[in-house]
């Protein structure tokens, strides 16, 4: 079966179980974010995180002789996703200031139904059929569950619930338009120079918006930053788009329903958050309406292929 066949539809079992991990290690992003920012100003923190990452990513690269020069008309392009890339991330660390991680896990994995309605008009031959459609009022049903919630949601928690929810809408942008171009870079170019672009932005903005840009250092908050410079910043989004190259966009983001489930389960059990009927509800909602969208028929077939037959 030769790559193209491959790409968009079906994935083997061991890129399938490797994907299941890397959407656990990014939903677990969430968490690690919260507790960095308890020492760190939002901007700070997301400055710091690409800065680290960037530093590992240029060492990986130039070790194994990855081509950093860009091509002629490549720079545009890289710029585009660069300044999306710093939107969404700034509005997430914005966001899960005021949030929690287990709301917004569940904000920021909307991003299939976004992607469902852009794919519609921007991926040839990804129509809306009616089976996406009821996965789609599922997401959004537990949307609104999320926001309907009550126990200790204030005005500056929905806020929060806002801005991941344009961070949703911004990766489904950027999802879209690198599945469009990435064939004509190395999968790292997409990851360096976005992050490269980003950092000087945030320390930055860090420098006049942040209340005080680092408020207190410990293991925790250290280790929260390590997790998500080195694990989630740079391994998981170097293999996450050299898998999107290989496999394409709608084969991996029909593992995206891991992430909520992940982050909520995390949030809980590490933060102590409260795991209320509604956020439980709206994750059910939520997990569903990814499955309905993207498990096709003979999905697990390929998965687990039987020998011999």
């Amino acid at each position: 079966m030769t790559q193209n066949s491959l790409s968009n539809q079906d994935i083997p079992l061991s890129a399938a179980l490797f994907t299941g991990f890397l959407c656990t290690l990014f939903g677990a992003n969430a968490v690690a974010i919260k507790y960095s920012l308890t020492g760190l100003g939002a901007f700070t923190a997301a400055g710091l995180r690409f800065g680290i990452a960037v530093a590992a990513i240029y060492l990986w690269a130039r070790f194994t002789g990855r081509p950093f020069a860009l091509q002629k008309g490549q720079a545009s392009q890289v710029l585009f996703v660069s300044v999306v890339f710093t939107l969404q991330l700034g509005l997430l660390y914005l966001g899960l200031e005021r949030t929690s991680a287990s709301r917004g896990t569940l904000m920021v994995n909307l991003q299939p139904f976004f992607l469902l309605l852009l794919a519609h008009w921007f991926i040839p031959g990804d129509r809306i059929t009616k089976k996406k459609i009821l996965g789609l009022i599922m997401g959004t049903a537990g949307m609104v569950l999320v926001f309907s919630g009550k126990k200790g949601v204030t005005a500056d928690v929905q806020i929060g619930d806002l801005m991941i929810l344009a961070t949703s809408l911004l990766w489904a942008v950027n999802t879209v338009y690198t599945k469009r171009i990435i064939h004509l870079f190395s999968p790292f170019q997409m990851v360096f120079y976005p992050m490269l672009f980003c950092i000087p932005v945030f320390l930055l903005a860090g420098y006049f918006w942040d209340a005080e840009m680092i408020v207190h250092l410990d293991g925790k908050v250290v280790s929260a930053l390590l997790y998500q410079s080195l694990v989630t910043a740079s391994f998981g989004f170097v293999a996450w788009n050299t898998m999107l190259l290989k496999y394409g966009a709608v084969a991996l983001h029909s593992f995206i329903f891991i992430m909520p489930i992940a982050g909520v389960a995390l949030g809980g059990l590490i933060l102590g958050e409260p795991i209320t009927w509604e956020l439980l509800l709206a994750l059910a909602l939520i997990v569903s309406g990814i499955v309905i969208v993207n498990f096709r028929s003979g999905r697990y077939s390929q998965l687990f292929p039987t020998r011999g037959i």
